[in-house]
């Protein structure tokens, strides 16, 4: 009985058997393969100090196997009710702000901003009761246009996609994926708000390209006139617009029905001033959001990661309002999902296993990291709240419950919250909102949250919750690696470090699992070392391993392959290839001599006063996509096909997918790259 009264439910994940039987025998082989190096040391003169660096590179990665072991120990799944959260709260269901941020309309383009903003306004969810705020820290007009299209565009896009129950509710996914066959709608109304997308997208494609607004466009809306000649993306005004009031009885789509509030927000920026980049863009919004909306739920979107599952809120909102376990729980976090992965990705930019595995095991231990994109808070743990037993949320506060005050007004009390100096002398970046001095402010965040007392959990639907886009070139992957190593890095070698800040506050494996990616970057040491050293000690007739008919060989050859073999059935058990994750081994030791050596230069530097933090925005568009972004005019035909081609490649279809998989199986029987012998530990 008390089972049929619970929201979710926690699955315990089989396969623990073989699992453990891995581990107890690659723990055996590790343990013979260390008494061999440290009973079989040469004499001075005789390779001694290669010897020694060898033992060392061998107990760092004994260390480093024992704790990514901590997250796959106990897995859990969770699985929640939404028919039982239908069955006790029905329509009384908490409002949720939905933060979405953007930084630059080039690397990141408008008509892609607006496809997951619209997405996000077409939950399955009651639109009185959704916000959704863009945070556009290039304080571009040219988003602010494309926000402007999409607000007209909603009225006709949220309510067909709810009355033929569509999915995904992106509409750039949408078309690419569907011919409308298949839908309930008549071909007739498919192709009207088809026709209507595109010529919206085509629009927005052409102001970007021509880097201006027509003057006939700007007289439509009062928010044009905060733009002028002197404003840069660094040196700008606050702004905030509210393009829907969701309070607003006029504010209704083309069938009568209320619209979910819609905000344009570019904070203050100002070359004196430093920003802190996305943490400040968040927090500037956790402030704004709270005088026109004030949900006690908050949930934040990388601009790229639309929403492909409509009931992800009521999901979520099944663990928040759970009776027995709801009041520990201070965020749920939604794997990060690509839908512009090829089934062999030949970079391994697949995050397969890290979602099906290492956030599962996380989940048994306390609970996932913050990922920074597809999460919703409390609003009261951004707010530095602590976990108390006896703390009860309010669930009525936000947008319905609130005095319904003159538009104007609340915009110029926004913008006041999003000043440059708004921050000086307070705890904001700190015990207040999402933390500063880190690259990687999400995870910091997520860190403190937890030594807070709060838990977390991580929901894996069947149909996943978001899709974005991926790093599809070699420069890409490098570069997004670098990013998060150093960052994570970063975090383990200050005063956040996991083992540190969270000593007697989260369990050991809880601190065990955060270490496995703040120790991506010092990896890289130890594997240059290991592939490089032996081949250089072989030119000098220096053997560093046992001979092949020595006895102590086999503890090598085991670890070697009993590590190996469990690595490609944890890959093809998270539903990977055999060629996918080869290509993930391949790419395993290029990041590692690369990527993470970078990271762990770039952070010692930092740590020296010798650099300051950087943040590089990921482009979301190709190479051609980004020159054809240059061009001033073009014919109207061919700006046409290239914002065509631009959408194919945002949310590309399976006939695409299915050219680049033969692309890479292509470049596979060339064998173009050869990966180098592995380390056997």
């Amino acid at each position: 009985m008390e089972a049929e009264r619970r929201l979710f439910a926690t699955e315990s994940i089989g396969g623990r058997a073989v699992y453990r039987l891995h581990a107890v025998t690659v723990a055996a082989g590790i343990l013979l393969v260390v008494y061999y190096r440290a009973t079989h040391v040469p004499a001075a003169g005789e390779g001694r100090a290669a010897w020694l660096g060898m033992l060392a590179a061998e107990l760092w990665y004994s260390a480093y196997w024992v704790i990514t072991q901590s997250v796959r120990w106990s897995p859990v799944r969770r699985r929640p009710f939404r028919d039982r959260l239908a069955a006790r709260y029905g329509e009384k269901l908490p409002c949720v702000d939905i933060f979405v941020c953007t930084a630059d309309p080039h690397s990141e383009p408008p008509s892609l901003v607006i496809s997951t903003t619209l997405s996000l306004m077409a939950y399955d969810y009651p639109t009185e009761k959704l916000s959704v705020y863009l945070s556009d820290d290039g304080g571009s007009v040219l988003t602010f246009y494309a926000m402007w299209e999409a607000s007209s565009f909603a009225k006709h896009w949220i309510p067909f996609c709810k009355r033929y129950n569509i999915e995904p509710r992106s509409p750039a996914a949408y078309f690419s994926e569907s011919d409308g066959l298949q839908d309930l709608c008549t071909p007739k109304e498919w192709s009207f708000i088809k026709d209507m997308y595109d010529e919206m997208t085509e629009r927005i494609d052409t102001a970007v390209m021509s880097g201006k607004i027509p003057e006939e466009i700007k007289a439509n809306h009062k928010g044009f006139d905060e733009w002028n000649l002197e404003i840069s993306s660094k040196d700008h005004q606050p702004i905030v617009q509210i393009l829907i009031d969701g309070k607003d009885q006029n504010a209704v789509d083309n069938e009568g029905n209320v619209l979910p509030t819609l905000v344009y927000m570019a904070r203050e920026k100002r070359p004196q001033h430093h920003h802190n980049f996305k943490a400040g863009a968040m927090n500037a919004l956790i402030r704004v959001s709270s005088v026109i909306s004030n949900s006690p739920i908050i949930m934040n979107v990388d601009c790229d990661m639309y929403s492909n599952n409509k009931d992800t809120i009521k999901d979520s909102l099944c663990f928040f309002l759970d009776e027995e376990m709801g009041q520990k729980i201070g965020f749920v976090q939604y794997p990060q999902n690509y839908n512009n992965m090829t089934k062999n990705n030949i970079y391994g930019n697949s995050l397969e296993v890290l979602n099906k595995v290492e956030l599962r095991g996380l989940d048994s231990v306390g609970g996932p990291l913050y990922i920074g994109t597809g999460c919703f808070h409390r609003r009261e743990i951004l707010c530095g709240r602590r976990f108390t037993v006896d703390y009860k949320e309010d669930w009525n506060g936000g947008t319905k419950d609130k005095i319904q005050e003159n538009k104007y007004e609340t915009e110029e009390k926004a913008k006041s919250l999003a000043t440059c100096t708004y921050e000086h002398n307070t705890q904001w970046g700190d015990d207040i909102g999402v933390k500063y001095g880190c690259p990687v402010e999400d995870v910091i965040t997520g860190l403190a949250i937890h030594c807070r007392g709060w838990e977390s959990v991580c929901n894996s639907p069947t149909r996943p919750a978001f899709l974005g886009v991926g790093p599809t070139t070699l420069a890409q992957t490098l570069l997004q690696h670098k990013r998060w190593s150093e960052g994570n890095f970063s975090i383990f070698v200050s005063k956040y470090c996991p083992f540190l800040f969270g000593h007697g506050k989260i369990k050991l494996r809880h601190q065990m699992g955060y270490c496995i990616y703040g120790l991506w970057a010092p990896n890289s040491l130890a594997t240059l070392y290991y592939v490089t050293i032996p081949s250089l000690a072989l030119l000098k007739g220096i053997p560093l391993f046992p001979e092949i008919t020595s006895p102590w060989i086999a503890p090598f050859i085991c670890v070697f392959l009993v590590k190996n073999m469990y690595s490609l059935y944890e890959a093809l058990s998270c539903g990977e290839t055999l060629k996918g994750w080869w290509n993930g081994q391949r790419m395993w030791l290029v990041k590692r001599i690369s990527s993470y050596l970078f990271g762990v230069i770039d952070t010692l530097r930092k740590l020296l006063g010798l650099s300051q933090m950087t943040f590089v925005i990921s482009s979301k568009v190709s190479d051609e996509d980004a020159s054809k972004s240059t061009l001033t005019a073009e014919p109207i035909r061919s700006r046409r096909t290239t914002r065509r081609k631009r959408g194919f490649r945002l949310h590309r279809s399976k006939e695409e997918l299915r050219r680049e998989e033969k692309e890479e199986e292509r470049i596979d029987a060339l064998d173009a790259v050869i990966a180098p012998p592995q380390p056997a530990l």
